[in-house]
């Protein structure tokens, strides 16, 4: 099975990001991101010193995956870009809410 068919069976059942508009997400809940050529999944977990967001992503279906780990205070996000896409990710915590949101790389 390919890297790329192993992210998305993750985020079975996941809609994608709509331009300009945040979802929210819930603990567990995947959430498709896709940085052009580079694309994968995020979800968060709620632990005692905040919530770890981790995003694991891949260039097309040979790329070898990365596994980012962030962990959010309230108020708090993380970008998540490439060099060459003008579009960005964002993804933050607002109170007890996790948004994901696209944004522009240059965000900062």
């Amino acid at each position: 099975m390919s890297i790329r068919n192993i992210l998305f069976s993750a985020a079975f059942g996941i809609a994608s990001l709509t331009a300009a508009h945040a979802e929210g997400l819930r603990p567990i809940e995947g959430k498709s991101i896709d940085l052009g050529g580079i694309s994968g999944i995020a979800y968060y977990t709620v632990e005692r010193d905040g919530f770890h967001v981790v995003a694991t992503l891949a260039q097309g279906e040979a790329g070898t995956p990365i596994r980012v780990v962030s962990v959010l205070a309230p108020g708090q996000r993380v970008v998540l870009s490439t060099p060459r896409q003008a579009d960005a990710v964002e993804i933050s915590r607002k109170g007890d809410n996790v948004l994901v949101r696209k944004a522009n790389a240059t965000t900062n």
